[in-house]
């Protein structure tokens, strides 16, 4: 966080040096990978890996602000690092120089910034904020060309977020007032004893829930999918690379941080058609694989019918998510441990080839807008025989989405099939082999429209970017590399969902006692 601080205010220092104003934000890009490695090493490969806490000025939890830095944290900012960086270097060759001396670069390390935050904080109020600083320069970002369709798509995306951060703050202000805390890891230990708190489960019920629809919008799950293709086609396609790759997991990881961590403890007897089970988790199963299934559907058949290649990708992105979502609606409705642990596990995984593949995959369209002048997919064709390397990238990150193997995809498919079968959860494995076929479906439409046949007059003209092209094979690359190296990958997971099942862990690490099972 302090680095992406510094960067914002290097950059702004800058801003009437263009060349040093890069050089500045793409130092402070690196500087920030650097430290998000820094910190995978310190709390989960080193021979000493335990999560990191630090409590601001000093004063401890719950009564002051703390930061955490555990498994799970650590596996989501190291999405954010790879794809931010990306999408950064590949803006210096995508952007117009005017366009980056509008602030772009202050405002993109202002992203980093707010994601970051998110994934880091151990409070509930904190992490408002953070959603806040994130949303304030996407905002921006969304309007950012300045044109009417832009303008429209910035009006519904901030009115939406503004209705959700009004939810947002009056579930957590009505959390405060029930429980009496807003630190995440004392907020878990006293719904793990409610009666030795006396809070009112019911209470807590209906303020989760709250937030939950909050999370949902955020994450563009459907029906709170609306603001998701209007929004990713009006930004710069290096942001949308990070909004659809990183910002949309802050939603997925609020809501496996306070659903199975904070809230999962909570004792309640559900009793619906095809759930039942004792825990407060079990319920939000059900809600979850519900919203899951309509986004695999409507994603997927919108894919099938945008006429660009942002709008397909930003529909695959609805139905990506809920691919993402379904391993987690299952294991939550699980009463099993190991479930739990391996949905988590699943969901993980399948987010970091979606946030790998998605951000080759909307980088590739901003080659192919930015060489041919078109992302119109009636106006593309031939661009394989054109640009046989910008083809295999798509054709790579086309395959990692269907879960073809080696790729990073196949690894995260397999895991969560394996985690529907473990449950048996035989409508999940029908959504799942549908879910798939779409996919097939609207990526086969893409590969034949744009990239196979005659190449039309607009791509024969064409030149792709060295930059913008080195950057997108290197994404590729990296999907291809997961792929072959997945063990030190599984094992990353792995840490990250024991880190987000283990409530005792997570409360000991904050400095508070009592957790699982207190």
């Amino acid at each position: 966080m302090l680095v992406a601080l510094l960067s914002i205010v290097a950059t702004l220092g800058t801003r009437r040096r263009l060349g040093t104003q890069i050089a500045l934000s793409v130092a402070g890009a690196l500087a920030y990978a650097g430290t998000v490695l820094a910190i995978v090493w310190r709390v989960v490969f080193s021979p000493t890996a335990s999560a990191a806490t630090y409590q601001l000025g000093g004063w401890p939890a719950p009564f002051g602000i703390t930061l955490v830095a555990d498994a799970l944290s650590a596996f989501m900012l190291s999405m954010v690092a790879v794809v931010g960086c990306a999408a950064l270097v590949f803006s210096v060759g995508y952007m117009t120089p005017d366009e980056q001396r509008v602030f772009y670069h202050p405002l993109f390390h202002c992203l980093l910034l707010g994601v970051s935050g998110a994934f880091l904080t151990g409070d509930l109020f904190n992490l408002f904020v953070w959603f806040e600083v994130m949303l304030l320069s996407s905002y921006v970002f969304v309007a950012f060309y300045g044109r009417k369709k832009h303008t429209r798509a910035a009006f519904w995306y901030v009115v939406l977020n503004l209705v959700g951060s009004v939810v947002m703050l009056v579930a957590i202000g009505g959390l405060y007032s029930v429980t009496g805390t807003l630190n995440m890891a004392d907020m878990a230990r006293r719904l793990a004893d409610p009666a030795a708190f006396g809070i009112g489960v019911e209470a807590v019920v209906g303020l989760s829930a709250l937030l939950f629809a909050v999370f949902a919008l955020k994450a563009g799950l459907v029906p709170f999918q609306f603001w998701v293709p209007s929004a990713y086609r009006a930004a710069p396609l290096p942001v949308t690379a990070l909004l659809a790759g990183v910002t949309k997991k802050v939603g997925l990881y609020a809501i496996v941080r306070l659903y199975f961590t904070v809230f999962g403890a909570t004792r309640l007897s559900v009793s619906i058609p095809g759930v039942g089970g004792d825990s407060l988790l079990a319920f939000y199963g059900a809600v979850l694989f519900a919203l899951a299934t309509a986004s695999v559907l409507v994603g997927g058949l919108g894919a099938l019918s945008a006429g660009e290649l942002e709008g397909v990708f930003a529909y695959s992105s609805i139905s990506q998510i809920g691919f993402i979502s379904i391993p987690l609606a299952i294991g939550a409705a699980s009463s099993t441990p190991a479930i739990h642990r391996l949905a988590v596990l699943a969901a993980l995984v399948y987010a970091l080839n979606h946030a790998l593949a998605k951000g080759t995959l909307f980088l590739a369209a901003g080659t192919v807008r930015s060489a041919v002048g078109t992302s119109r997919l009636r106006d593309l064709g031939g661009i394989a025989s054109r640009s046989p390397a910008l083809a295999g990238v798509f054709f790579v990150a086309a395959l990692a989405l269907v879960g073809i193997p080696p790729l990073s995809g196949f690894f995260g498919k397999l895991l969560v099939f394996d985690v529907a079968l473990r449950a048996e959860a035989t409508f999940g494995l029908a959504l799942l082999l549908g879910g798939t076929g779409l996919t097939i479906a609207y990526t086969t439409r893409v590969w034949n429209r744009a990239f196979w046949g005659t190449q039309t007059p607009a791509v024969s003209a064409s030149s792709p970017n060295r930059l913008q092209l080195a950057v997108v094979v290197a994404l590729a690359a990296c999907i291809v590399a997961v792929g072959l190296g997945f063990d030190p990958i599984y094992r990353f997971a792995d840490a990250a969902a024991s880190a987000a099942i283990d409530r005792g862990a997570y409360v000991d690490a904050v400095g508070l006692t009592g957790g699982e099972g207190a």
